[in-house]
């Protein structure tokens, strides 16, 4: 369930004659700006900017970038962008210039749908003149940039069917390519972590439980290492529990010395018109604390305010 939902009475028009004046003479109203985009759906939020543009002959974004600065603006634009366009925009990120940041490849690319995953590629080649596909292969290397690729190619099974002879079949291929095998055939894991639909890879990590005495966490943790082993254990989370994957990545973005805002707000941006609900259940009972206290204790500003307006909801 999502925490921001379509706004009843939502007038476009209105709401950028707000944001107008929250950007007019000395100051700017945070205020106004956080109440209108925190209870506002992505299509909604498109709808302003385009109202915007209409009225005042400007670009909502360029006008907010102008005024806004550090955190609060990286947020406030991201809420502003189609989803497609944010997604590509931060996969452009973490590839781009010296070093990769993975674990965004990872979490975007493993945890989209097919129409997601389509929708991704296309706003990438429209914003960066480039194909998404050749530069993760241009990036990465080895298994890690095949299970990428595999990922970019949208072409998961999405039917909830399960066939429980092939997902017993499966099993046993898999436990024949890692453990019962010298050296670990990683090809094997990937034609079938990364093709198969949710329903069935559930299946399929159940019976390879029954024959292998353990989870299959275990076998790719022992039998995997770097980046491929993170790409194939977030495949397994998600397909366990969402939910609890998503709620992990909020956990880690703020945990210990510093936080890794571009995490914590792609999270929180992404998912809060999704599952923020169960993900705030799975934070609480996985760390015992709520997420909206780790945020407060963890942000500052009006960087806080929007994101606790987000995850608590209109």
């Amino acid at each position: 369930m999502a925490t921001v939902k379509e706004f009843s009475g939502f007038d476009a028009k209105k709401d950028a004659e707000i944001l107008q004046k929250s950007m007019k003479g000395a100051g700017t109203d945070e205020k106004a700006i956080v109440d209108v985009l925190t209870r506002r759906t992505n299509a909604q939020r498109q709808k302003i900017v385009l109202d915007f543009k209409t009225m005042y002959g400007k670009d909502l974004i360029k006008e907010l970038k102008s005024e806004l600065s550090g955190r609060f603006e990286d947020i406030v634009l991201a809420l502003l962008l189609k989803s497609s366009d944010y997604d590509a925009m931060c996969l452009h990120k973490a590839i781009e210039g010296l070093g990769t940041d993975e674990g965004a490849l990872i979490e975007i690319l493993c945890t989209r749908s097919n129409k997601q995953i389509l929708d991704i590629k296309q706003a990438y080649k429209t914003l960066f003149r480039r194909d998404l596909e050749k530069d993760i292969l241009g990036d990465t290397s080895g298994h890690f940039g095949r299970l990428l690729v595999s990922m970019t190619v949208g072409n998961r099974d999405e039917n909830s069917n399960v066939d429980v002879a092939r997902a017993q079949a499966d099993a046993k291929a898999l436990h024949a390519a890692g453990e019962k095998k010298w050296g670990t055939d990683e090809s094997k894991f990937n034609s079938i972590l990364a093709a198969q639909s949710i329903a069935q890879l559930q299946r399929v990590f159940d019976e390879y439980q029954k024959l292998s005495g353990h989870t299959i966490e275990r076998a790719i943790s022992s039998e995997m290492s770097g980046d491929l082993k993170q790409g194939m254990t977030t495949i397994v989370k998600v397909v366990r529990n969402s939910a609890a994957y998503f709620a992990e990545q909020l956990y880690t973005s703020m945990k210990g010395l510093g936080t890794n805002d571009r995490q914590l707000v792609r999270v929180i941006v992404t998912r809060c018109e999704v599952d923020m609900v169960q993900i705030k259940q799975e934070f609480q009972r996985n760390y015992g604390k709520t997420l909206e206290s780790f945020i407060a204790d963890d942000t500052s500003g009006d960087y806080k305010k929007i994101l606790l307006a987000l995850v608590s909801g209109n």
